[in-house]
């Protein structure tokens, strides 16, 4: 499996930060707690921030809760894999496989709870998920051709896209609300940053996905005849 060998590659904009936080923290962790037991944590705060999403249809202040579970989902998130490495008990395939599912149905609960909420048009959080799993794919293909793994795109990361929604769900929750009609459809901040946020995915993925393409071309020439290999 060359999941289990890949080389990581991040370059976000925060990476410096929590390259200098995170072992800290995994440091300062009770040994009774478990890399599973923070990726158990970072997947039930992305449903429960889901959750509250689709709740700030009875109060925008949920959205002030949404918020500080992204920080816990951080949290769990980004330390159940530097735990791991930090006390030298890594899984890297059995970890690679976990993670990857959580992070599956944690953009799902996420996108949709945000969908079904009075803030973004359910059809734009269902873009912005199906973009999200492209963009996952072609890091698993990456993961497993190049043996690199990368998991964001340019300089955004997860925890960046986590800084964005905070900062957006904040405005929203102090009543930050105008409105545009577009062909009888009203649009929101969010849903303008939803599809401006579909288009940029998009763009990034193709970009990626050329440059792959080039990089593997160059590996693996075309129409070069390779010799046949003979066994005694």
């Amino acid at each position: 499996m060359t999941t289990a060998e890949h080389v990581r590659e991040p370059r976000y904009l925060l990476r410096g930060f929590e390259r200098w936080v995170l072992p800290r923290l995994a440091s300062a962790l009770p040994r009774w707690v478990l890399p599973d037991h923070l990726t158990l944590l970072g997947f039930l705060s992305a449903a429960g921030v889901g959750i509250c999403y689709a709740m700030s249809n009875y109060n925008r202040h949920y959205l002030w809760l949404a918020s500080a579970l992204w920080v816990l989902n951080w949290f769990g998130d980004s330390l159940d894999g530097t735990v791991a490495r930090v006390r030298h008990i890594e899984r890297p395939r059995y970890g690679y496989y976990l993670d990857h599912t959580v992070d599956m149905f944690a953009a799902a609960f996420v996108c949709i709870g945000l969908g079904l909420s009075p803030y973004l048009l359910l059809t734009v959080g269902l873009a912005l998920l199906l973009a999200y799993y492209l963009m996952s794919i072609n890091v698993y293909l990456e993961t497993f051709v190049m043996k690199r793994f990368q998991y964001g795109y340019d300089y955004i990361g997860p925890t960046e896209v986590r800084v964005i929604l905070i900062l957006g769900a904040s405005a929203l929750a102090l009543g930050f609300e105008p409105k545009i009609e577009i062909k009888h459809i009203p649009l929101g901040p969010m849903d303008l940053l939803g599809l401006v946020g579909v288009v940029v995915m998009v763009v990034m993925l193709l970009r990626r996905i050329i440059g792959n393409l080039k990089y593997l071309a160059q590996l693996e020439p075309p129409n070069v005849v390779k010799q046949p290999s003979y066994t005694q």
